[in-house]
């Protein structure tokens, strides 16, 4: 079981660089858990994407079938008075913004502050450092 960020679960959606990283991740650990707003991160990614030009309106309604397929099979991480104050107390440690910092506290939250052996498969550099 590993704690997936929003910025891993939109290469199992959309071809990009680091799909075949990712797809073969999940391929060996299915389980996936995730913070209780990934969906509406994921979406609002895969919005942006097709605005830019970069999706066709096609392609994101694919990329939205695959994202309800893998929602319907992960855990949720959900939102807890405790987890908002984990979050509070990582902003003034680490350059994280609200999204991540909420983000790295879920998973913190899932290892229960023990995250050593525990996986956070995460693209982005600035959260994944934090995480470290």
């Amino acid at each position: 079981m590993r704690f997936w960020d929003s910025s891993a679960i939109i290469p199992l959606c959309v071809r990009e660089k680091a799909s075949d990283a990712m797809k073969e991740l999940i391929k060996h650990d299915e389980d996936i858990v995730v913070w209780w707003a990934t969906p509406i991160e994921c979406l609002s990614a895969l919005s942006r994407r097709q605005r830019e030009g970069v999706l066709s309106p096609g392609g994101e309604m694919k990329a939205r079938a695959v994202l309800s397929v893998l929602e319907a099979t992960w855990a949720e991480v959900q939102p807890t008075e405790m987890l908002r104050l984990r979050a509070e107390r990582l902003l003034p440690i680490h350059p994280l913004r609200d999204a991540d910092a909420l983000q790295l506290a879920a998973a913190l939250i899932w290892a229960q502050e023990t995250p050593r052996n525990l996986d956070f498969v995460c693209l982005d550099q600035n959260l994944r450092q934090a995480a470290l």
